[in-house]
């Protein structure tokens, strides 16, 4: 539950009544019997002889206009830029502090009015950092918001056959919309408790159960508001500026987009999950009529600046929110493009908003991109490896910490492999065609076999994916994962053997790998191996 700390009047651009009361009374000259009296008409002469000031004016919201009233600056939005200040209060439910910082967030962020009367809660200006007025003494924030709850009265007549009713009855509407909210978020706070509560009981209760035999490892499941860790995430710059610095993914779909003009010229274009912007500003310069980029993470504000600094606000619009929730100003696109791969392919589970979107969205014969995507398994020989992860507990500054390794063997580590350690030929395990996919084929369990290449110690398996861009393509791309090509934010996912075993030259390794979401966590993965006779389990998280 969010507690509100009312900041001062200070940071907000407004004083309450209380406070100018208490400066005005401090400022009172104490009362003596010397002369106090001529004292205090001397000031008042020198209020009246004060000249006139300049009426104060602050801007439009939307553009350069300058008024002397928050009322004429709204009716003035109202009429020109259809931005309604009386209903967008009522909509959201703002009370004071949430109107200065939607006031606030216009100011700092520019958005179009389209934008703002397209939301729908959570709104994007909840955080504290828009309490801070954007522009000294602006009259909107000085605008007594309650005044808009008010009872309305209403003229005897109206126009154009609507009855005196009508006004009262919007905001009955809006008084039962908020009273939904209002228990809907009840309810979620109620079923949040319930399912802390829950965990709580299955830790304690399972706190001992780790394994169910010598050959088989369980996996504790981790119950959290996945989604808003996830977006979170995504709206720090740190992981963007990583992903675009990687440049076998950002390069491999820039040459995809300017080598293939013909699939975006004049094209309508859906960018899922489109982060800085950067996809939606290649499908816009190769020729695209319109390009939507949707995004849940904080990060899109700072895409509206990038796209504003590149002058590209005319073909790409972008909207905040999950792509199963927002309203697209468009009924269908003609192509849809997101980098929407995780580690091991399918982990943080976005191919199903992509696949969301195709259904929804797709004209038929549209396309996604990239279109086709493959997993690949590879055994892994690296003794001193698994000595360092595993061994390592044997032995702990004089400690005999051996009970962790039931805990650190179920993590899949994500690292670079050293190509020297390969031992076999690398064996396909899945391939996704984004046209034809659907959400129940990210689960799934295939035989596989690898053909061993050297005498070794089989110490892990471990997995990479391969993306190919060809639908229609004059210029066909690809770019792998692999450890045998150039490094990729992706790394490999790495699988370690609890029992590591040996194989020679020419052998067939033959095993079973099963991939599933956490129920309780539908953007990890759980990850079943059955070789050589043994059956572990890893989560990927």
């Amino acid at each position: 539950m969010r507690h509100l700390h009312r900041p001062s009047a200070v940071h907000v651009g407004v004083r309450p009544r209380l406070q100018e009361a208490e400066e005005e009374e401090e400022e009172v000259p104490g009362l003596s019997d010397s002369g106090d009296e001529v004292a205090w008409e001397d000031e008042e002469e020198e209020e009246e002889a004060e000249p006139p000031r300049d009426k104060q004016q602050t801007p439009c919201l939307f553009c350069d206009r300058l008024f002397t009233s928050a009322e004429d600056t709204f009716s003035h939005c109202k009429s020109e830029h259809q931005f309604d200040i009386d209903n967008m209060v009522h909509k959201h439910g703002l009370e004071f502090y949430g109107y200065i910082k939607l006031i606030n967030f216009i100011r700092l962020k520019n958005p179009t009015s389209e934008y703002l009367n397209s939301l729908c809660n959570p709104v994007p200006w909840e955080k504290e950092e828009y309490l801070k007025p954007v522009l000294e003494d602006d009259l909107l924030l000085q605008f007594d918001v309650e005044d808009l709850y008010e009872p309305v009265t209403v003229p005897f007549s109206y126009p154009n056959g609507l009855s005196d009713n009508t006004s009262v009855l919007e905001r009955l509407k809006h008084m039962e919309a908020r009273a939904q909210s209002a228990e809907a978020a009840l309810a979620r706070a109620r079923e949040d408790l319930q399912r802390m509560k829950q965990f709580a009981q299955d830790f304690v209760m399972n706190a001992d159960v780790r394994t169910n035999s010598s050959s088989t490892t369980t996996i504790a499941d981790l119950n959290e508001d996945e989604d808003g860790v996830y977006f979170s995430s995504y709206g720090h710059y740190g992981i963007h500026e990583e992903m675009l610095k990687d440049k076998v993914r950002t390069e491999s779909y820039r040459d995809f987009i300017y080598q293939n003009p013909h699939i975006f010229k004049d094209k309508v274009v859906l960018d899922v999950g489109c982060g800085t912007g950067i996809l939606s500003m290649f499908a816009a310069k190769a020729g695209a009529k319109q390009v939507i980029g949707v995004d849940q993470s904080e990060i899109i504000y700072q895409a509206m600046d990038i796209i504003r600094l590149n002058k590209l606000e005319g073909i790409i619009t972008l909207v905040k929110g999950r792509i199963e929730e927002v309203d697209l100003p468009v009924e269908k696109v003609d192509v849809i493009i997101s980098e929407w791969m995780g580690y091991f392919l399918l982990f943080e589970s976005m191919l199903d908003s992509v696949i969301y979107a195709k259904d929804k969205y797709l004209a038929k014969g549209g396309s996604v991109y990239p279109d086709i995507c493959s997993i690949s398994l590879l055994a892994v020989g690296d003794p001193n490896k698994h000595a360092d992860r595993i061994a390592f507990w044997d032995d702990v500054y004089g400690f005999n910490m051996s009970c962790m390794k039931k805990a650190v063997i179920p993590e899949a580590i994500v690292e670079v492999l050293d190509p020297k350690t390969i031992i076999s030929e690398p064996c396909g395990i899945k391939r996704i065609d984004c046209h034809a996919a659907c959400v129940r084929d990210l689960e799934f369990s295939s035989d596989f076999t690898l053909k061993i290449t050297k005498l070794s110690m089989c110490t892990a398996i471990a997995g990479y994916f391969d993306i190919f861009f060809e639908k229609n393509c004059h210029k066909k791309v690809l770019f792998s994962t692999g450890p045998h090509t150039t490094q990729t934010h992706w790394k490999q996912t790495i699988f370690l053997l609890e029992k590591p075993f040996s194989v020679k030259a020419g052998e067939a390794l033959k095993g079973k790998i099963t991939i599933q979401k956490n129920r309780k966590d539908p953007r990890s993965l759980i990850v079943t191996l059955k070789l050589n006779n043994l059956t572990q389990t890893y989560s990927l998280q």
